[in-house]
């Protein structure tokens, strides 16, 4: 008989309730997809803050409406770490949301880097949404996505300033070696991060700085974190294509998240989440 799997809800919810009142967790073993789930659940006019973790998504999803394959050996470990954390937030800026969640992510699971000058980091950072470990595979992607904002339940008022939405911020990470065939690039895990790192405890390193990191970002938006950013950006200096026929040397990002590329035109500032970004 398999053991079940402990999933740490209580300590998440111990860490992240002071900051998120009405705060709650819940892991399913199985549904279509988090991110879908709770944009339901928004456009139903329940909009309090909520941390959904599935064991098995049967229709994940990824950016640009890619399908993101989770399902796995169910008598097993989750081979990878499936959650959704949606919550009301009012930030001067949208700009930049999901690179700041990287940089949040990036952080939780590789917080040293190496010293100035003597080498890059394990796990980087890819424009927009993607987590790379040790050059060009990867890792895992986030997808963020807004519904608006109906009305605060239960005293659960956005976090910010400017014009609430409810944000569902997603993300997917491999857990276990999986097999690269199909794929545009080869996959990592978290067990080659660390080895015996498994989903549960990544999800407790992720979650209370996840949700720190999107009420900084409602107060102060992405330029506190570019620099951050910028450590681990596997994109700058490199040769790059972008989906709408533009080519160019990749420059940083801008102080809103802007992917800078330089091309025969002059510089151009990428914005644009429909555009996709590969390394030539």
């Amino acid at each position: 008989m398999t053991t079940p799997v402990r999933w740490p809800a209580e300590a998440v919810w111990e860490a992240v309730a002071p900051l998120l009142p009405g705060f709650t967790v819940e892991v399913l073993p199985s549904i279509d997809s988090t991110n879908t789930e709770l944009m339901r659940r928004a456009r139903a006019g329940r909009t309090e803050p909520t941390l959904l973790v599935a064991e098995e998504q049967t229709a994940g999803r990824g950016r640009l409406g890619r399908p993101w394959q989770s399902a796995g050996d169910r008598q097993g470990p989750p081979p990878s770490l499936m959650l959704s954390l949606g919550l009301p937030l009012a930030p001067r800026d949208w700009s930049g949301l999901s690179l700041a969640v990287g940089v949040s992510v990036a952080e939780s699971l590789q917080p040293a880097l190496p010293a100035a000058g003597s080498g890059t980091p394990r796990i980087g950072l890819k424009w927009p949404n993607d987590l790379w470990l040790d050059g060009d595979r990867k890792l895992g992607g986030i997808l963020v996505e807004t519904a608006s904002f109906v009305a605060p339940q239960d005293g659960h008022a956005p976090v910010g300033s400017a014009a609430p939405r409810y944000v569902v911020v997603g993300i997917g990470l491999n857990v276990l070696p999986r097999s690269g065939e199909g794929m545009s690039m080869p996959p990592a895990c978290l067990q080659d991060v660390e080895p015996g790192l498994d989903a549960p405890a990544a999800l407790l390193r992720i979650a209370p700085p996840l949700v720190a990191m999107l009420q900084s970002f409602a107060q102060y938006g992405f330029a506190p974190v570019q620099a951050r950013f910028d450590r681990r950006d596997v994109l700058r200096g490199r040769p790059v294509a972008l989906s709408d026929g533009q080519a160019g040397t990749a420059h940083g990002v801008g102080e809103d998240g802007a992917l800078l590329v330089q091309t025969p035109q002059g510089m151009q500032a990428v914005t644009s989440s429909e555009i996709s970004v590969r390394p030539r």
